[in-house]
């Protein structure tokens, strides 16, 4: 329910209606509502600009997923597809990146500057079968790196599940999950 609403901007929102409020009880003095004002109100304006600075915004689909294909997932997408999807379409707090560790874990993200960054999805079909296609921007880590750790992804992403990279375009990965 909450998965495309940022919790950062529901605390600046009620945490800023509240503040006002309780400046506003201050100036016609109202004690009540001025101590629920203060109390309430900024401790809840704080968390929201915490969890706004340390937001990670949802990643996007970048083709819309279509009827069939979403049957077709509900039938014989694994476990994991169905967690990758679930953990990058929502907002995230207090991490640098959708996947940081598990690209770190697989030796694709040596620094945090040279980290691939998970730009899109896009759910197809491969040779009948579901696929999740992970587009990445990959402009510091090479084409040839991402192949060599191929089969380790493959291993990762666990069984059921053959990993593909293809370069669609120069600095992007497309890392596709193919149920087998």
């Amino acid at each position: 329910m909450f998965r495309k609403f940022s919790l950062g901007s529901a605390g600046l929102l009620v945490g800023g209606v509240l503040t006002i409020v309780g400046f506003i009880a201050y100036a016609t003095d109202n004690a009540t509502l001025n101590l629920a004002g203060f109390f309430y109100g900024i401790p809840l304006l704080l968390g929201g600009l915490a969890l706004k600075a340390s937001e990670l915004k949802p990643v996007p689909f970048s083709v819309e997923t279509s009827p069939e294909i979403a049957s077709l997932r509900e039938q014989q997408a694994t476990a994991t597809q169905k967690q990758i999807i679930g953990d990058v379409t929502r907002y995230r707090y207090g991490q640098e990146a959708h996947l940081d560790e598990v690209l770190g874990k697989l030796g694709l993200s040596p620094t945090d500057d040279e980290r691939p960054v998970l730009s899109s999805l896009k759910e197809t079909v491969i040779e009948g079968n579901y696929a999740l296609i992970l587009q990445f921007d990959s402009p510091l880590i090479s084409f040839k790196t991402w192949q060599e750790k191929e089969e380790k992804l493959t291993k990762f992403f666990g069984p059921g599940i053959k990993a593909n990279v293809s370069q669609p375009e120069e600095d992007r990965v497309d890392l596709a999950l193919i149920l087998v």
